[in-house]
């Protein structure tokens, strides 16, 4: 896998362009739409065959992909604000869903559309990621995405009597114009 330092330069897209991608079982890329492809500043030969992995941003805790992997598992979509790397380090910030891509009956990979990720709701999930990312420095690195969920869903989410899909799309439409999707 290509590994990219990151730098403090943010990219970002229109509110109408939609990063839609597909991946296999393994989270192996099979296609990038043409907006994935121009704000990741990978070609589609960097990426497609690559797992999707690759424009993951190190400021992201890995609990949160703990919690992605186990709604999907359980058949369910995800839904939640994800910092990704370009190929040139940048970053930008998306709020996404994945869900999973079922054939005939038969799940094969997943779907992932990504939007936008409203600034409001930013100032407020960077604050939790943080602390989940200083949550997993204390775990051996099997633990850590486990403990940093975990400690979320304690601290942030069961305050609020909510799950993670409620509380960032309750986040997104607070913080989206209007308070529209």
């Amino acid at each position: 896998m290509i590994k990219v330092a990151p730098n403090s330069r943010e990219i970002t897209f229109d509110r109408q362009e939609l990063i839609v991608s597909k991946t296999d079982l393994r989270g192996k890329l099979t296609y990038a739409n043409r907006v994935f492809m121009r704000v990741s500043n990978f070609s589609e030969a960097d990426l497609l065959g690559k797992d999707h992995s690759i424009i993951r941003h190190p400021d992201m805790p890995r609990g949160v992909f703990y919690g992605l992997w186990k709604a999907l598992k359980s058949g369910q979509e995800f839904f939640g604000f994800v910092k990704n790397i370009t190929s040139d380090g940048h970053y930008y910030w998306v709020f996404a869903n994945i869900t999973p891509d079922v054939v005939n009956g038969e799940k094969v990979g997943f779907f992932s559309v990504r939007r936008t990720a409203p600034k409001g709701a930013l100032q407020v999930i960077e604050d939790i990621y943080r602390q989940m990312r200083d949550k997993e420095k204390g775990f051996p690195p099997a633990q850590a995405p486990e403990a940093s969920w975990n400690w979320m869903v304690q601290n942030v989410l069961e305050t609020r009597n909510q799950s993670y899909e409620q509380f960032v799309i309750e986040l997104y439409q607070e913080h989206s114009q209007g308070g529209a999707r």
